[in-house]
């Protein structure tokens, strides 16, 4: 999918394209659209906040909402499930009825900067902390564990291996939180003051303000501003400032959120508020990493109060602003829009303390609906009359700047006359209309007490007459208009000449130069690193070690953190602009930073371009700017600029180029202090510049055969050349010397010398039709001689030097080219060196490069293994029949054999050929070698195919074996520690219990069926498992066999350099290259068998075709989801050359990491079937399958390797079990077979378990008694590396791990595959049945629970009558996955004390994965599923207490959650249980009932009190007793107290019965009970009266 948000907000919108070297995640996504792929698994939650309840996990990405299904009853769901976008907040939400759904558990936010910036772009099974904004006094609410994962085009998402979640359970240790952030985060409050603005543009033109003054009654032409500020999802906004160009607010924003935050970036906005739509004014981001400091002595993020420079589109007043995107943030701002005064300021917040617990009430909610505490009030006296200080503190500045050319001005701007408009801030934009305000001058004199007018001239335009001590001084902000002159066909130049135009701005600002000055001193530290790179970057390229190179990283590391630092955040100045203006319409911009030309007396603090001659290149604004339409360079500018005080001015021309006339405005004496308004030079030197061109390599392919046909174009100065046109090559050679003659340069000789003006070439494609297409650009600067100095070393000749050449953002090739600029003096160009005549006939008059720049050469022979022809695409709907290659180099070449018939064998007759050529000597300076595939037709026609440039040769170079390296040496005997049929079963595991996957748990450390014997598993019989494919590990199997893919057609312009571009490869050569210099040593063609016509290719296999068995094992695969459920119904096809085997009728259902488990076997024949493809396709009930994705496996590569990647070397030789030997060759056959090929002496077997090969002993195992040689042989093959001259590893026993791809998702990995590829002969006898990996199947358990008593339980319920507490308890369990099959015992009634008595029994089957921990459950997702889903669940015993209540719903009382794997052990008595077991329980030793079997003892149950901390709610006693089926089966339980085997009834007291069923003794148990004594004491009275009646009445 295509990211279009700002990453660090929920907000979205559309991102520009912008070139440059960014080091920051944030700073790249604001400048590039680019694609991301954003997959976040919501697998469990733990911990969550509240009783009972059902919830459901809200993925909520920009205003996009994703829901988990609901778990019921639970505080512990798990859900394994998967949605994908672009930005997230993570919620947990009751969802049990309509009174409840909706209500928010706990929130958590992330950006997607902070993902893409960890180590392979992901958090992998993380906990991320819930926390409430609305709540921050209550703390954790609970955690989420997930996976986030944000993959870019080329990046490759590599999961890590982790099949058991021991490490896993511990949440405190595994945050989903950035390194360096720390795990207990506190609330913290953001304080953003946003105190005024001013410089805003007029935002309605005059003919919206008719429409809205028709349509709405608006008759209004000014801003009404408010300000907008977004962080971490949160939004505030001021009140708005109705008809304003300098608002004033003076009040704050409040945001709450975690600290440190994980949303790195807070958005600051000036809007104006329109009845119709509101628009941005202007946007800064505030990165709260720059104004903040970590370390010892930090600093929490403080900024300001401080003017903010916000930049966008030109203030041209159009209807429809063209580039409204600049005034959202995105993309580079080509106009000064306006500034605003800011300050930032966290309080980290005691949660602890009642004042804040009062404070949060005063929550306002934004629009949106964002959940944010704002608060919004006037500030305080003290911080507006700071701001009065902050904002009358002025100092003035004056900006000087001086054209001195202006060349290479695009020819499409039209001949119209030309002008250049410098701006700063709003000082010297002559288009803008605002009004102009009160002088400047006045405020910074008279101190206080100006009025709200006065304070408006901050930001003024003032272009007009100005007051000044000296005279009326009026500010030149563009140079007069000129009317251009032709270059050449492409550019024109303006004619300067003698005569540079000047402009001079004032402006008044606040003096805090100081910001500036630091970052300077950042800079040219900065500066000074990377020259010292560029030398040793230089000494690099001739070395191979890797020492320099890593200290070239660190130094990287630095400049880049110097780069970082010396980016103040609190701004000043604003950046100048410069326009170049055309028919009053501006065409192309440059911006230059304030500090770059800030003037210091102290070197170290004044900007690098202050006082400096220097190229400015103009460029298109906005969108224009961006792609093949933006690669013209506009405009290019020699200037000079010098920004300071008014009252530093006196030495502002002090840099300029010495020899020149100021050339006042006003005529007069005592103007020395107006600047000139141009400068007239009656100085300058005449030069003649030497372009020699040379060559260029890996040009960009311009043409849709593949190949450019290119010529270089040179700008100097306002003179421009070309060299030849060379056709169909990426790699031309001009060999061309361009003279520039009567070049005149205006200044001393001295400063040209030391900074000559630079030279741009230009590399086009010359096209028979049409316009030249451009390719790219490069820039050098010549090397000067004057006249009074020597034409000689060590400067001269000039070297050859690689240029780099750019195309947009990508590079384009490089340029091999010198360049020197030669005085001429007064006895003209017979002083210059001579330059030799042309020396090709049949090149015309042109020019070679002379002897003494052009490389030295020397006979090199080249030798060429052509070995054939693979994937060729058709031509023109045309298939290639008769192919051959054509290799050439520095204009020599040789052809290959023609291949007779592609289809029948793509294989070459003829495999070794070769050609001699002079190259130079310096191995750097070798031109490319050009392979070019064509096919011969009839008549004598051939057509291109395709074509490959090899640009390095240094790899293909023949080094001489070393003969000293034949030392003798022995091999580390291994231990064993038995004799094989004598393990002894504590140390060894029982291999009746072992098969293939108890290999591959053990090798990804997760193996757990056997957990004693992890770290001896692989030791014995391990399979080792690449995280990545095979090739990367080995090279691509290019040992002694390369292959070069072929391409044609027009490369596609992409600014990521990772990505191939696979559209244009139509096919690939597979051979090789072998070059050394002549004459070749007499001992290399002296050695025995040496055959002449294989050259260095000796020893290499036929290419004859040949059958082979092909058997590929597909283990597991990680997916991403490809239904709409999040889920995937994944099968595998497996393809080679015509055969296909799919394997439909075996999808798995609903998942996304499938464990397949299967081998295919196919037949192939090399070469014409050698590509192997496995593809994962998703099964679809209705439609056509849809592919996942795909990968591809080059099986001749791997089969002629040297590395034998046939089939994996096995760590033990065995002749059975589950580590049986695969290979159909023994031990034995493969070393004898690798020293017969390598001319080695051996294999020697020799007593004492040794073996010799060549001059080295192996030691080997001495107490196998069974193929003692075979266990030698192996111990050899496993150390064939330390083997001199043919030595190389041998591929061991392995799985390998690759990407899965998708065509019509280029370059986003869809997931990763686990697999591996065996290969043999079908000549040599049958390698036996393939390896059993099938997929463990759960085998089936029964655990038994019988709840005996509860204890201490509290007591929730009032008697009616007595007014007792009272609970009336009842225990329910389950195991987590199946709360469907919750079960409950019987009611313990009216427990007065907490003590329950149940002698109950809880039944649970299940089956499960012993190696993965897991209970395996499988269940049809909903009454439409097609099919059941299987889903994997740690194996947990959840018990709850509750109390029963017959016309209300259950009061829930406390739980216990149990993992069966490791859970403490009970206590022996009720005494003993606390809720130390529960909060401890890291601590405790634990037990697993896959081990113990039977367990009994006292657990206690939890739950969260109103302060969210644990508190013990009761005691349970209970036993859990674990059956396999088959022993469940043979003694049989009932449920509950039922029959078989039926417990007895429990013996509860006489007051556990309930009061309506039994009425008689309720009165007897709880009134008579009770209140007898009360009952006979009023009966006594009773009695005695009626007696008294009774007997009195006889």
């Amino acid at each position: 999918m295509i990211c279009e948000h700002y990453i660090g907000f929920v907000y979205c919108s559309i991102l520009q394209i912008k070139l440059g070297l960014v080091t920051d995640f944030y700073s790249f996504l604001s400048l590039n659209v680019i694609c991301l792929q954003i997959s976040v698994t919501v697998i469990e939650a733990r911990q969550l906040v509240g009783l009972n309840m059902d919830p459901v996990v809200c993925v909520e990405i920009g205003e996009d909402k994703k829901y988990t299904s609901m778990k019921e009853s639970t505080n512990c769901p798990y859900y394994n499930e998967v949605s994908n976008d672009d930005v997230f907040a993570l919620q947990v939400i009751h969802s049990k009825n309509l009174l409840r759904s909706g209500t928010l558990v706990g929130t958590f936010k992330l950006d997607v900067g902070t993902v893409y910036s960890q180590p392979e772009h992901q958090f992998y099974h993380k906990w991320a902390m819930l926390s409430d904004p609305d709540d921050i006094t209550a703390g954790c609410k609970g955690y989420i564990k997930c996976d986030i994962a944000v993959v870019g085009k080329g990046d490759n998402i590599k999961t890590p291996h982790k099949a058991n979640e021991t490490d896993e359970d511990d949440i405190e240790g595994n945050l989903l939180l950035p390194e360096g952030v720390p795990s207990e985060r506190q609330w913290a409050r953001f304080y953003v003051k946003i105190y005024r603005a001013e410089g805003l543009p007029k935002m309605n033109t005059s003919i919206m303000a008719n429409v809205k003054k028709a349509f709405i009654g608006e008759n209004r032409d000014l801003v009404d501003p408010y300000v907008q500020v977004q962080f971490a999802g949160q939004k505030g906004k001021t009140s708005v400032q109705k008809s304003s160009y300098e608002p004033i607010w003076n009040e704050q924003i409040i945001f709450t959120e975690m600290f440190p935050p994980l949303c790195k970036r807070m958005k600051v906005q000036i809007r104006d508020s329109d009845k119709v739509n509101d628009v941005a004014i202007g946007t800064h981001f505030i990165d709260l990493r720059k104004i903040a400091n970590d370390g010892d002595k930090g600093f929490l993020p403080t900024m300001g109060p401080a003017w903010v420079n916000m930049y966008g589109s030109t203030r041209n007043y159009t209807l429809m602003d063209e580039h409204q995107d600049l005034n959202e943030g995105l993309g580079e701002g080509v106009s000064f829009r306006a500034r605003l005064l800011i300050s930032v300021a966290v309080e980290i917040l005691d949660t602890t303390s009642p004042e804040i617990m009062s404070s949060t009430e005063a929550e306002w909610s934004s629009q949106d609906g964002a959940v944010k505490e704002r608060q919004k009030r006037a500030l305080g006296a003290s911080s507006c009359e700071f701001e009065k200080i902050i904002c009358e503190i002025l100092e003035e500045f004056f900006l000087f700047g001086s054209f001195l050319e202006a060349t290479m001005v695009d020819r499409k701007i039209g001949d119209k006359p030309i002008n250049f408009e410098v701006t700063i801030g709003n000082y010297g934009n002559q288009l803008d209309g605002v009004s102009k305000p009160v002088s400047g001058k006045k405020k910074k004199r008279e101190g206080g007490g100006e009025s709200d007018e006065e304070e408006s001239e901050l930001i003024q335009n003032s272009s007009d007459e100005e007051t000044e001590d000296d005279g009326d001084l009026v500010s030149v902000s563009s140079t007069p208009p000129m009317k251009p002159v032709i270059t050449d066909r492409n550019y024109f130049h303006l004619p300067y000449f003698e005569k540079k135009p000047c402009i001079y701005i004032k402006s008044w600002w606040q003096d805090q130069r100081r910001r500036l000055y630091n970052s300077n001193i950042m800079d040219k530290i900065a500066d000074k690193l990377e020259e010292g790179l560029n030398d040793v970057q230089e000494i690099i390229k001739t070395e191979k070690a890797y020492p320099e190179r890593r200290l070239r990283g660190v130094l990287e590391e630095l400049s880049t953190g110097c780069r970082c630092v010396c980016v103040s955040p609190q701004h000043s100045i604003p950046d100048v602009f410069i326009w170049m203006m055309s028919n009053n319409k501006r065409i192309a911009y440059a911006r230059i930073p304030t500090k770059d030309i800030l003037f210091s007396i102290v070197d170290e603090e004044m900007g690098k371009d202050c006082g400096k001659v220097k190229a400015v290149f103009l460029r298109l604004p906005g969108k224009k700017g961006f792609g093949p339409a933006g690669w013209t360079v506009q405009a290019k500018l020699e200037m000079y600029l010098w920004l300071g005080l008014n009252k530093q001015r006196k030495d502002f021309l002090s840099g300029l180029p010495n020899g020149f006339e100021e050339n006042k405005a006003v005529k007069g004496t005592g103007l020395q202090a107006v600047p000139p308004i141009s400068l007239t030079y009656n100085m300058k030197q005449v030069f003649q510049l030497r372009a020699h061109m040379y060559q260029a390599r890996s040009l960009f392919a311009a043409d849709t055969s593949g190949l450019s046909d290119p010529f270089a174009r040179v700008f100097f100065s306002t003179h421009s050349q070309v060299t030849e046109v060379l056709s169909e090559t990426l790699c031309p050679t001009w060999d061309q010397l361009l003279v520039f003659d009567n070049v005149e340069l205006y200044g001393e000789a001295t400063e040209l010398r030391d900074d000559p003006p630079i030279i741009v070439i230009e590399i086009y494609d010359q096209d028979t039709v049409g316009k030249a297409e451009y390719i790219g650009r490069t820039f050098a600067k010549p090397l000067t001689k004057m006249v009074d100095e020597h034409y000689g070393p060590p400067r001269f000749p000039p070297q050859l030097e690689y240029y780099q050449i750019y195309r947009g953002n990508c590079t384009a090739g490089e340029l091999l080219a010198a360049f020197e600029l030669l005085q001429i003096g007064p006895a003209g160009r017979t002083e210059l060196p001579p330059i030799d005549g042309p020396t090709d006939v049949d090149r015309g008059p042109i020019l070679p490069v002379p002897l003494g720049i052009r490389p030295v050469l020397s006979r090199y022979r080249i030798e060429v293994l052509f070995w054939g022809l693979r994937d060729l695409k058709r031509i023109n709907l045309a298939q290639v029949d008769r192919p051959r290659v054509d290799i050439e180099c520095a204009g020599k070449g040789i052809q290959s054999a023609l291949i007779q018939n592609y289809k029948k064998n793509p294989n070459f007759s003829t495999l070794v050929k070769w050609f001699e050529v002079d190259l130079p000597e310096n191995e750097l300076l070798h031109p490319p070698l050009n392979i070019r595939v064509v096919d011969c037709r009839a008549f004598g026609r051939y057509t291109l195919v395709g074509s490959h440039a090899v640009t390095s040769l240094r790899k293909f170079i023949y080094i001489p074996p070393d003969k000293r390296s034949n030392n003798w040496a022995n091999t580390d005997k291994k231990k064993k520690k038995k004799k094989k049929g004598e393990e002894i079963e504590d140390e060894e595991p029982d291999e009746s219990m072992l098969d293939w996957w108890s290999k591959y748990f053990a090798s990804i450390e997760t193996m757990m069926e056997v957990r004693d014997c992890v770290l001896s598993l692989p030791e014995k019989c391990g399979c080792l498992v690449y995280n990545k494919e095979l090739e990367t590990e080995f090279d691509h199997f290019e040992d002694w066999l390369h292959t070069f893919n072929l391409y044609r057609g027009k490369a596609i312009d992409d600014d990521d350099q990772n990505i191939v571009d696979d559209d244009r490869i139509v096919g690939r050569f597979k051979g090789s290259l072998c070059m050394y210099k002549l004459p070749l040593s007499d001992e290399i063609t002296r050695d025995v068998g040496f055959d002449p016509n294989m050259g260095m290719f000796q020893s290499i296999p036929h290419n004859d075709p040949i059958n082979v068995l092909v058997r590929v094992y597909v283990i597991r695969v990680n997916l991403h989801p490809a239904d709409i459920n999040g889920k995937a119904d994944p099968y595998v096809v497996i393809k080679l050359g015509k055969s296909e085997i799919k394997d439909k009728e075996n999808y798995i259902s609903k998942q996304l990491n499938p464990v397949f488990g299967k081998s295919f076997d196919i037949e192939a024949t090399f070469p014409m079937e050698s590509m192997l493809t496995v593809s994962v396709y998703d099964w679809d009930l209705v439609g056509t399958d849809d592919l996942i994705g795909e990968t591809k496996i080059d099986l001749e590569n791997r089969y002629y390797s040297k590395h034998r990647a046939t089939c994996g070397i096995a760590s033990n030789y065995s002749l059975h079990g589950y580590n049986v030997w695969r290979d159909p060759q023994k031990p034995t056959q493969i070393l004898a077979k690798l020293c017969k090929e390598g001319k080695l002496d051996g294999p020697h077997y020799g007593p004492g378990g040794k073996v010799k090969v060549a001059n080295r002993i192996f030691l080997g195992p001495t107490d196998i008694e069974d193929e003692n040689e075979e266990h030698l042989a192996l111990t050899a093959l496993k150390h064939w590396e330390e083997i001199p001259r043919v030595g190389c590893k041998l591929i061991p026993e392995h799985v390998e791990t690759r990407p899965l791809l998708n065509p019509d998702k280029p370059g986003i990995e869809q997931g990763r595959l686990e697999m591996w590829v065996d290969m043999f002969p079908m000549d040599v006898p049958s390698p036996g049945p393939a390896i059993d990996i099938s997929p463990r199947k759960p085998k089936r358990y029964e655990l038994r629970v019988i709840i005996w008593n509860t204890d201490e339980v509290i007591l929730e319920d009032d008697d009616y009558f007595t007014g007792e507490k009272s609970s009336d308890i009842f225990v329910r369990g389950w195991l987590k996955g199946q709360q469907e099959d919750k079960q409950d015992t019987d009611v313990h009634y009216h427990s007065l004390t907490g003590e329950g008595n149940f002698n109950w029994r809880f039944v649970f089957p299940f089956d499960y994965l012993m190696a993965e921990e897991k209970i395996v459950i499988s269940k049809k997702e909903s009454l439409f599923s097609w099919d059941e889903t299987e889903y994997k669940i740690p194996a947990r015993l959840t018990m709850q207490v509750w109390d029963a209540d017959h016309f209300s719903a259950d009061d829930f009382l406390g739980a216990i959650e149990l993992d069966l794997n490791r859970f403490p052990r009970g206590a022996k008595t009720a005494k003993q249980c606390s809720i130390d077991m529960v909060l401890n329980e890291q601590e405790l030793p634990t037990i697993s009932i896959f081990k113990q079997k039977r367990v009994k003892g006292w657990w206690p149950f939890v739950a969260r009190d109103e302060n969210d901390d644990l508190e013990l709610t009761g005691k349970v006693e209970a036993e859990l007793h674990l059956m396999t089926a088959e022993e469940a089966e043979k003694s049989p339980v009932g449920l509950g107290r039922n029959e078989p085997d039926p417990l007895e009834k429990p013996n509860r007291p006489d007051t556990s019965l309930m009061w309506f069923m039994n009425p008689l003794k309720s009165l007897r148990y709880f009134i008579w009970h009770n209140y007898r004594c009360a009952i006979i004491l009023n009966l006594i009275p009773v009695v005695l009266r009626l007696s008294l009646l009774y007997f009195g009445g006889s």
